[in-house]
């Protein structure tokens, strides 16, 4: 198990519903190797995706964000974390959202965050490192 958490973005967690084997079993098998943290921004975002873009029902929907919940230590946002996003996305200019998620990462003192859709190996704040898991394994 690693030392530290790391924070885990949306875009990630979602493949665990992928049906392509090759994406979803390597995200479910790093999963059981390590410690990750999760937000409800997260957890939200992929019951959404769950339910408008996969087209599941609320019950499989629901049944993913609660294995979400259950799997890993999940973060609340809160006024501090919105103030933290407001000033993630001026000084680097993310979009809110992605800022929301950095913030979430940087208050749970994670030193990665494994997302797909930022630029990989950019630090934020001295403190967190972007990683793209799947550029790290050359896929």
């Amino acid at each position: 198990m690693a030392e530290t958490d790391i924070f885990l973005d949306s875009n990630i967690t979602v493949y665990l519903l992928e049906k392509d084997p090759k994406r979803r079993d390597l995200v479910a098998s790093f999963i059981l190797n390590t410690r990750f943290v999760v937000s409800t921004q997260v957890i939200s975002e992929n019951v959404n995706v769950c339910l408008r873009k996969l087209k599941l029902s609320k019950t499989e929907s629901f049944a993913h964000g609660r294995f979400l919940m259950d799997t890993f230590r999940m973060s609340y946002i809160t006024d501090t974390t919105i103030s933290l996003a407001f000033q993630i996305s001026e000084q680097y200019g993310f979009a809110y959202y992605d800022s929301l998620i950095l913030a979430t990462a940087l208050e749970n003192e994670c030193p990665i965050i494994y997302s797909e859709d930022m630029q990989h190996n950019q630090t934020i704040m001295d403190r967190l490192t972007i990683i793209n898991p799947f550029k790290e394994l050359g896929i």
